[in-house]
């Protein structure tokens, strides 16, 4: 039961950590700063947090990760999505 519960805390920050993703993006395409909007969010002490709630560590290796994934400038939900061709 226990992991249950751990595995909706852990969802519910993934969650979070996607729309901050998504708000960087946004921010990356009106202002161009998104990437450094991402690496100070990651870095910072409420960043780090919810990157450990949702199971993710805050790694370095994680920071470039995610400004990369900014800089591609494609929304989690499409990035998330199945092309339906690929099912």
């Amino acid at each position: 039961m226990a992991s249950e519960g751990t595995a909706t805390f852990q969802k519910l920050f993934s969650a979070v950590v996607l729309a901050a993703l998504d708000d960087a993006i946004i921010d990356d395409k009106k202002y161009g700063n998104g990437t450094e909007t991402i690496k100070r969010w990651a870095q910072s002490r409420d960043g780090r947090e919810v990157l450990t709630c949702a199971g993710i560590e805050p790694s370095e290796r994680c920071v470039k990760g995610m400004m990369a994934f900014v800089a591609r400038g494609v929304r989690t939900s499409m990035a998330l999505s199945r092309d339906d061709t690929n099912r």
